[in-house]
């Protein structure tokens, strides 16, 4: 395991290198050499984890073992044993990615818009046929990617049951410490536990579309159209906010205006994340973070958008690649990169198996605990807002945060159900479309805004989905967050209502912090969760103790209307 543990350490610092290359210089080249480093580092974790097969039943020390399962889960797509298979795979996993990062939707001959400038006009246009018509463009970018997508599921699925799962979405949800039946119930249970309140929320948002738009196109007792909510993919609705009819300036301030009048460029934006942590007692980032990092796209040549955190050598090389705008949801962002950096640091004395959040969530939902505590309070306190707004803020401000964290949850899962679904082939091919618009409609309550057919592939428009990253990662975030949230905030003294509180400066609330980030990997994740909260079992109260003001409020709001689509 030694010997193991130090070849996958050099190999990911390959990868990574490879990887970072690519993703900031999408070429050819760079498209193969990090196929080619990809391509290595699975041929050897696969004859490594079959290597590990002749030890299965072996009582071991827990470590040793813990080690064992996670060589076994380390796979994100699991390649099959055949070195031309294993190269098709890694082939046609590369080039899904970069047609992702190369996509473009052309208006006219010299109209020209990747998803960054796609996702800026949608954030702020209020033109329903510019905004189908901008929908429809970028959706364009997944069709291409079906055939191949279809041949990367089943190369993937053989490899997964080469090494003892019954497909990838199964192996992928083995990865919690309990079985994959189990955890696909935990979702289901968690979802249970918000769902009455995303329920408030969608009410409250499609009637106030409807009145904005007019009936014909958000009726107001069925689905909200998906063009309408402020992003190319509905995931978040924040941006839809001016819409809602709430008072002009009933928040008491704009972020974005407050760093903008400041004025903070897209690398002061960083600085003041990286200062959150150090005022908690976590040490500054390293230089080699400044010179490396990418934090405004480049004018000359396409990059891979997509906000990520890295840690290249699995020691100090941490970086961010963001392509930032001074507006508030960047501001947010780049609290959340910074958040994966620090576990990844804290975490670096653990053996290499180990270097990992507890599970998937808890990586995701660090820097988001802290991205919660940028409150009036902690904006004051750093010197962006003068003066704090009075009590009858809470209900705009909670209103534009639910619109980015609870509308947010069942796309959250959605994107994995479907893809669980395609593993296991329940969804068949011939039904892709069908099964994604299906389960949108289901959990989310929203549809497309025109007929979509099979010949359309819209979930590779997702980068998640054309890079292989599992995602319900980011439900499981957005749960255990506020669940941090609410512990770290008990930590720093707090006994305010949850939603004000900041503990910006509280060296007790990082300390705590810290013991439960060091953990890594290395015990199963109830462990770790106890450590900060002392539960150990995920729970969304805290999600509805935060938002339990603005809830009374939407149903207040909603009295009369149908809840439900």
């Amino acid at each position: 395991m030694k010997r193991a543990e130090s070849r996958l350490s050099e190999l990911s610092v390959q990868v990574n290198r490879a990887g970072w290359v690519e993703d900031n210089f999408i070429t050819d080249d760079t498209e193969a050499l990090s196929a080619d480093a990809q391509d290595q580092a699975t041929a050897v974790t696969t004859e490594l984890v079959e290597q590990a097969a002749r030890f299965e039943g072996l009582k071991m020390p827990p470590d040793l073992a813990r080690k064992f399962m996670l060589l076994r889960l380390s796979l994100t797509a699991p390649a099959p044993k055949d070195p031309a298979l294993r190269k098709e795979m890694t082939k046609v996993s590369t080039s899904l990615e970069a047609d992702y990062g190369k996509g473009k939707y052309c208006r006219k001959p010299d109209d020209c818009l990747d998803i960054t400038a796609i996702e800026r006009i949608m954030g702020s246009s209020h033109d329903p046929s510019e905004l189908k018509d901008l929908w429809a463009g970028w959706n364009q970018v997944g069709a291409p990617m079906r055939d191949r997508y279809v041949r990367f599921v089943q190369l993937s699925n053989q490899g997964a049951r080469e090494i003892g799962f019954r497909d990838t979405g199964a192996m992928w949800r083995s990865g919690y410490d309990m079985t994959p039946d189990e955890f696909s119930a935990e979702i289901e249970r968690l979802w249970q536990q918000v769902r009455p309140l995303y329920l408030s929320l969608h009410t409250f948002v499609r009637a106030r579309l409807s009145q904005h738009y007019g009936r014909d196109v958000v009726p107001p007792d069925g689905p909200i159209p998906a063009d309408l909510l402020g992003n190319p993919w509905a995931q978040e609705w924040g941006n839809i906010y001016p819409l809602l009819g709430m008072p002009a300036k009933s928040s008491g301030y704009d972020l974005t205006e407050l760093l903008k009048a400041k004025p903070v460029d897209p690398r002061g934006m960083v600085k003041y994340a990286e200062n959150f942590f150090v005022s908690m007692g976590f040490p500054p980032l390293p230089q080699t973070f400044w010179e490396r990092s990418l934090f405004t796209k480049p004018a000359d040549r396409d990059v891979v958008c997509h906000a990520s955190a890295w840690d290249i050598d699995n020691q100090d090389d941490l970086r961010i690649k963001v392509c930032l705008q001074v507006r508030d949801v960047d501001f947010v962002t780049v609290h959340h990169e910074l958040g994966h950096n620090m576990y990844q640091r804290a975490y670096e004395k653990q053996p290499f198996l180990f270097e990992n959040g507890a599970n998937d969530g808890f990586h995701e939902a660090i820097g988001d605990s802290i991205a919660l505590a940028i409150t009036p309070e902690y904006l004051q306190k750093v010197g962006l807002l003068a003066q704090l707004p009075s009590a009858d803020a809470d209900i705009p401000q909670l209103l534009k945060q639910a619109l980015d964290r609870v509308a947010f949850l069942p796309f959250g899962f959605t994107i994995d159900q479907w893809r669980w679904k395609v593993f296991s082939g329940e969804i068949q091919p011939a039904d892709y479309n069908q099964a994604w618009w299906d389960l949108r409609l289901k959990y989310q309550g929203i549809a497309p805004p025109m007929a979509r057919s099979e010949r359309d592939f819209d979930p590779g428009a997702k980068y998640h989905i054309a890079a292989n990253v599992p995602y319900v990662r980011y439900f499981l975030a957005y749960i255990l967050e506020f669940q941090f949230y609410r512990a770290l905030c008990h930590e720093a003294g707090y006994t305010g209502p949850l939603n004000r509180c900041t503990f910006f400066g509280s060296k007790e609330a990082g300390a705590k912090f810290e013991k439960m980030l060091e953990m890594g990997q290395s015990k199963p994740w109830p462990d770790a969760l106890e450590v900060l909260t002392g539960q150990r079992q995920m729970d969304a109260s805290a999600i509805l103790e935060y938002f339990a003001p603005l809830q009374k409020w939407l149903d207040e709001q909603n009295k009369g209307q149908k809840v439900g689509w």
